[in-house]
């Protein structure tokens, strides 16, 4: 029984030392634990002190550190704002999802 726990306990030393949050129970929130509606989602616009989040497929990604949608508003494009599902308008973008893959997720939008 000993062996095992020190196996066990020595995994989960090496998962958090390669970045792996999710072995001590940490961020589990930032992993996409949450479920949004429409309505939840855009509490979430940027501005007043709220954090920024925008969906795209289903995910919610948090914006809020990124200058391109400083205030809950995305410059690049104009007219976009945090709070919303942009899955049409990221499959019309120039850089299409390639810049939601270094974003934190933190849920999912309700269908």
């Amino acid at each position: 029984m000993k062996k095992i726990a020190m196996i066990l306990g020595s995994s989960v030393m090496l998962l958090a030392a390669c970045g792996g949050e999710e072995a001590t129970g940490e961020g589990d929130e930032a992993e996409g634990g949450q479920e949004f509606t429409l309505e939840e989602l855009g509490e979430y616009d940027g501005q007043d002190g709220n954090d920024a989040y925008v969906a795209v497929d289903g995910v919610v990604y948090d914006v809020t550190d990124v200058d391109e949608w400083e205030g809950g508003e995305h410059a690049p494009a104009g007219g976009l704002e945090a709070g919303e599902d942009h899955t049409e308008e990221i499959e019309q973008a120039p850089h299409g999802t390639d810049v939601l893959e270094d974003l934190p997720t933190v849920g999912t939008l309700e269908e």
